[in-house]
């Protein structure tokens, strides 16, 4: 046994922007608890920079939670040219959605664009199954 495996994995604060994609939905379509909806929707895009601070690579499972709920996702690194930092990026399903606040507002609807989150590194564990979020 090592030193390593007594210290906590980081565990960073991130604001979470949620979005539609294509793929998704088509697979979504096809099977709303097939495989390739679960790959397409389970997931965080981060910042590289974010990815380091988490001290994990693209492809890790992450815990993302908030006092509303908490998921386990697979990380990919976004793509954009922009450094965004303290952003990360889900699309609109039941991953993301376990982890939006009940608070409206007054508006009657939740704020899915934009909430707050920490997570940290999985390893090891699995996916947070869809039959688990509902």
């Amino acid at each position: 046994m090592g030193f390593g495996q007594f210290l906590a994995a980081p565990e960073i604060k991130l604001k979470i922007v949620t979005y539609r994609d294509v793929f998704q939905n088509t697979a979504q379509e096809s099977s709303r608890f097939g495989e390739e909806y679960e790959k397409l929707s389970a997931v965080i895009k981060l910042d590289p920079k974010d990815i380091s601070r988490l001290a994990i690579k693209e492809n890790d499972t992450v815990i993302v939670k908030n006092s509303f709920g908490k998921v386990v996702v697979k990380v990919q690194k976004s793509g954009y040219e922009k450094e965004h930092s303290g952003i990360a990026y889900m699309v609109n399903g039941p991953w993301s959605n376990a982890l939006v606040p009940d608070e409206t507002g007054g508006t009657g609807v939740p704020k899915f664009k934009d909430f707050d989150v920490t997570v940290q590194g999985a390893k090891g564990e699995k996916v947070t199954g869809i039959s688990d979020i509902f």
